[in-house]
């Protein structure tokens, strides 16, 4: 059974930090491309940052130079670290795994919620 579960969400004050954490159970973590996605009310899921198995990063434009994505593979287990939150990147964020290869296999977390506000 797969399981990517989300922790370390909460309100913040802008300018604050804070760090996501996804760990994973059920899935060959080391392979696959882990990443972070988020959802504001109204608004269409979207890409937040990526880690591929080599390490290899790519962020969305509106959090380079804030966000950092980070792996553990002895842990099974992703990290968003956070700074500089501002007011717009409050939403639900997602954990997403995903490996293609002899077959495509896309997996998601139930999500945690960041709310950036003074």
């Amino acid at each position: 059974q797969v399981q990517l579960v989300e922790s370390g969400g909460g309100l913040v004050q802008p300018g604050g930090s804070l760090r996501l954490s996804c760990a994973t159970s059920g899935i060959n973590f080391s392979i696959y491309v882990m990443g972070w996605y988020r959802q504001a009310p109204g608004e269409q899921r979207e890409l937040v940052a990526t880690i591929a198995s080599d390490g290899n990063t790519k962020y969305a434009d509106s959090v380079k130079g804030r966000f950092t994505i980070s792996r553990d593979n002895a842990k099974n287990t992703v990290y968003l670290q956070m700074n500089n939150l501002r007011p717009e990147d409050t939403a639900a964020y997602y954990c997403n795994a995903e490996y293609s290869g002899l077959g495509r296999y896309i997996y998601w977390g139930q999500g945690t919620q960041v709310t950036v506000s003074s």
